[in-house]
């Protein structure tokens, strides 16, 4: 049976959403910045490059459609490039919160990512070796993503 590892962590420092729009058909499209953030894990360290962007829709249902791009640079020198598309659901009794912008309890809400990486150099390749799925908690100005490694 299959089972999952940690890798690594991330937080990631965000900045203010920016609204695009919002109407009852599609709910509300916003660009979040990715400003900075720190990677860290077993013998791994890291920094979240400044100028990533999380595109996110939160439908009417208050389902999140999300993609997450930025970069990171390890302490090595070595640089790799993430892309981190999920979704995050919330309680029906929480659909106006997050439609309106509001942050809800992260232990009510489901958030989990499929990430794939782009690798800079041969230390990183293990990254574009594996499958791995990302499990995160967004508080209101960080976003805190664990990332885990499927294993047979």
């Amino acid at each position: 049976m299959p089972s999952l590892k940690p890798a690594f962590q991330i937080v990631a420092k965000v900045g203010t959403p920016i609204v695009v729009g919002q109407d009852a058909i599609h709910g509300r499209r916003q660009l979040i910045p990715v400003l900075s953030g720190e990677l860290t894990g077993d013998g791994l360290h890291g920094t979240v490059l400044p100028g990533g962007v999380d595109s996110q829709v939160i439908r009417p249902n208050g389902v999140c459609e999300l993609s997450a791009r930025y970069g990171v640079r390890m302490d090595d020198g070595s640089s790799f490039y993430i892309e981190n598309n999920g979704i995050r659901t919330v309680p029906a009794e929480y659909v106006e919160t997050v439609l309106g912008g509001g942050f809800i309890d992260p232990s009510l809400y489901y958030f989990c990512t499929k990430p794939s990486f782009e690798v800079y150099d041969q230390r990183l390749n293990w990254l574009s070796q594996k499958l791995f799925v990302c499990c995160a908690t967004r508080l209101p100005d960080a976003v805190i993503l664990q990332y885990l490694t499927v294993e047979p």
